[in-house]
């Protein structure tokens, strides 16, 4: 079953899902916004594709206990990735009961969202709480970049991983433009708060901004891009944002008069909080 669902709002996108009777949509816990009464709402702690080991443990005896084992070990590696990764731990999960039902999502910042249409053939990649909600038929995980990429770019370190076929909603802070670096020539080089998603197959990593000379170093401490950007190449659909976390929370904190950005913006800001 296709999931019908209607992107509305401007600065702050909501997510309006209409679902048909039986059909189940699951969201990370706290983008939940507001559910008709017919739709029964689940909390786990496992993603859709982990039904559990229901008819491993029926067997009884050992097979039983070791089905609740593998279960109980699969469930705890799951939450200790997402727990790892700064997301939330568990899930909510939505299905409609006697007839259609209605339910809203909203992400945490104020920016877009976007419905992106799963085939079974290519995996999306998103940014750590980008990942909105998902009908049942598409699986999350967690994907780990290379250290050397997650040292350097920090927040390219931990990817969520988006497979299986159906529909996945994201969310990011401003506003989204869609770009294909082989339109750019094959590769495209961004702010590393500006990715929101990419399709398997773009190449993503980190490096440093110019060399170790006179530029490199106004670049990094006057350029407000620090010491990295990120690098996007390969043909495939990439998603920016125009609004970083850090420059919303920069500017917060300056409109409460404790600028945290620092008199050169670039290389000797302080973290925001």
């Amino acid at each position: 079953m296709t999931l019908q669902q209607e992107i509305v709002g401007n600065a702050m996108q909501m997510a309006v899902v209409s679902l048909q009777p039986g059909q189940t949509v699951y969201c990370e816990a706290g983008k939940f916004l507001f559910k008709t009464a017919n739709v029964t709402m689940e909390t786990r702690l496992t993603g859709p594709s982990d039904s559990g080991g229901g008819q491993q443990a029926q067997g009884g005896g050992a097979g039983g206990m070791g089905g609740l084992l593998r279960q109980a070990m699969g469930t705890a590696m799951q939450v200790g990735q997402r727990v790892l990764a700064g997301e939330s731990i568990a899930f909510q999960y939505f299905t409609a009961q006697g007839g259609e039902g209605t339910v809203g999502f909203a992400g945490v910042l104020p920016g877009e969202m976007r419905a992106l249409e799963l085939d079974g053939t290519r995996a999306w990649f998103a940014e750590k709480d980008a990942f909105v909600a998902a009908e049942s038929t598409v699986d999350f995980g967690i994907a780990f970049q290379g250290g050397r990429t997650g040292m350097k770019g920090g927040e390219g370190f931990i990817l969520e991983k988006f497979t299986g076929r159906g529909t996945v909603i994201i969310a990011g802070a401003g506003n989204f433009i869609d770009l294909d670096p082989a339109d750019f020539g094959g590769r495209i080089e961004v702010d590393t708060g500006c990715v929101v998603a990419f399709e398997e197959g773009i190449r993503y990593g980190v490096q440093r901004v110019g060399g170790l000379n006179r530029q490199g170093l106004m670049n990094a401490v006057f350029g407000g891009e620090g010491l990295s950007l990120a690098t996007l190449e390969g043909s495939g659909r990439v998603i920016l944002q125009s609004l970083t976390i850090e420059s919303l929370a920069n500017a917060l904190k300056k409109a409460q008069g404790g600028d945290k950005q620092g008199p050169t913006g670039g290389l000797f800001s302080t973290p925001a909080g």
